[in-house]
């Protein structure tokens, strides 16, 4: 029941996801031919591979590495600066062979559109439109692929589209709505990618980053087909008042009659030449999790892979889980009809709820030993303060004042919270692990913890708490799939009237 137990399932949740194993766990080569996702194509040098998005690189590297010759061409938009980053982490075999007929641009620096992008989404598009229809495309898909795949329809320049979507989130829209605007303003997302590369056959690989994995909204839907109406556009433009205040460009766009594509490639059938395939999620790094878990003698529950909500409700929940599971007697009913009442706020649904407090009781009640219940998703943190923290410090402190008062490890339940990507914040930490010995401890250091949480400032707090011990740091991860929480629920001995 350590921290070490809990560093483990995590560092097995991240091998899961590594962009070079979600490609070879979903791409079989079958002599002069691939099967993705239960769809077998042939193979006659006629692959040509496109990709955008910031674990693509250790993608592409793989499917070249699987397909030999049979690759012809690529063009992949990778962030800046991500090949000598690798390359001292000495993760060379996610980088691609020397001779490889794949160039890489890179851009998007600090993760915005910028005219490096905007070249590679010209190069992206141009490979597209010279396909055949013997050709196959691959698409490796990653978060961060929209910022690396901007082009604006002209006359629409890159940075008054910029300053569209930049207005439209600073007014409080919704990822939906900038999405439609995205879409509408763009020649490749919304199924624009798909629409040009028509009649090869597309197959996307997709690395999720959003919850629920909606095809439409990771990187934008480049190879997913979407009407877009000028007048849903428009009313989302009016609906944040800025209408008055966008381009003429943008007018201009908006108020065409004709698609947003030019050129006469027969529209028919094109849906049936794409296979969208998500090859790794939330969903995977938690089943990874839960194999490793077994080996280890817990017996896994997943709670949900898409948690979000205020970090406050989502460990007020596990705490309130915790307590639940820790329960000598049988628990008091105010715990269960308080965690159903937090569900809506953070996402999950009753059954889940119901489902895992199940599992937690029967842990508890049949003496099944020690239980993991592990979770995923996308806290969001109120900012309050500009100190040095993450939403997975943040999540782990919180849910350490709610363990207060239940047993110490190994006898308590220890709980983690880390970022995939390795980097939670703008700090060197993935996340951290606590327990019920937390409050004392700080206290005993000197600690004002309430004061490290006004501040948001809990990278600071557990850098100072028993020397960074706490911390979990993962190193660079190259992938990224939201996060992951589990809290680890030793054997409870029951008192027995």
């Amino acid at each position: 029941m350590s921290n070490f137990t809990s560093q483990v399932v995590f560092a097995a949740a991240l091998k899961a996801v590594q962009p070079h194993t979600v490609v070879q766990q979903n791409v079989e080569r079958k002599d002069d031919a691939i099967i993705i996702d239960g769809h077998k194509f042939t193979l006659q040098h006629n692959l040509h591979l496109v990709g955008f998005g910031k674990a693509v690189l250790g993608m592409a590297a793989e499917v070249e590495r699987i397909m030999g010759d049979h690759l012809v061409k690529g063009v992949i938009s990778v962030p800046h600066g991500i090949q000598e980053t690798l390359q001292q982490h000495g993760k060379h075999h996610l980088l691609l062979k020397e001779n490889s007929c794949i160039k890489i641009i890179e851009g998007a620096k600090h993760n915005l559109p910028d005219t490096d992008a905007q070249k590679a989404a010209e190069e992206i598009m141009h490979l597209a439109s010279e396909l055949q229809e013997k050709d196959i495309l691959l698409v490796l898909i990653s978060g961060g692929g929209s910022a690396l795949l901007p082009a604006p329809i002209p006359p629409i320049t890159l940075q008054e589209k910029l300053d569209v979507t930049r207005k439209l989130a600073a007014a409080g829209a919704t990822i939906q709505e900038l999405n439609t605007v995205r879409r509408a303003l763009s020649l490749l997302k919304g199924g624009g990618l798909a629409h040009y590369a028509h009649p090869a056959q597309v197959v996307a690989l997709i690395l999720s980053d959003v919850i629920g994995d909606p095809l439409d909204l990771i990187a934008s839907g480049p190879t997913v087909q979407s009407e877009v109406w000028p007048e849903e556009v428009l009313s989302v433009l009016e609906r944040y008042n800025l209408l008055h205040t966008v381009p003429v460009s943008v007018k201009d766009v908006l108020g065409r009659t004709s698609p947003r594509w030019k050129g006469n490639k027969d529209q028919t059938d094109k849906a049936e030449h794409v296979l969208n395939v998500v090859i790794g999620s939330n969903s995977v790094a938690l089943m990874s999790a839960g194999r490793c878990v077994r080996e280890l003698g817990f017996r896994p529950v997943v709670l949900s892979p898409g948690v979000c909500g205020n970090v406050r409700s989502v460990s007020r929940l596990y705490g309130l889980l915790a307590h639940f599971a820790c329960s000598r007697e049988e628990p008091p009913p105010e715990i269960a009809t308080e965690v159903l009442r937090l569900g809506p706020e953070v996402g999950v649904e009753s059954w889940d709820l119901c489902r895992t407090m199940q599992v937690l009781g029967e842990g508890r009640t049949e003496g099944w030993g020690a239980t993991c219940m592990l979770a995923g998703g996308e806290p969001t943190v109120k900012l309050t303060g500009k100190g040095r923290g993450g939403r997975n410090q943040e999540l782990a402190l919180r849910v350490g004042l709610e363990l207060r008062g239940l047993d110490l490890p190994p006898s308590g339940p220890v709980f983690l919270s880390g970022g995939t990507d390795g980097q939670d914040g703008p700090t060197e930490a993935a996340g951290a692990i606590t327990d019920g010995r937390l409050y004392e401890e700080a206290q005993a250091q000197g600690l004002d913890i309430d004061s490290f949480l006004i501040n948001n400032d809990s990278y600071t707090f557990f850098s100072c708490l028993s020397a960074g011990k706490r911390l979990v740091v993962s190193g660079l991860t190259c992938t990224n799939v939201m996060d992951v929480h589990m809290l680890l629920i030793p054997p409870i001995p029951i008192n027995i009237g």
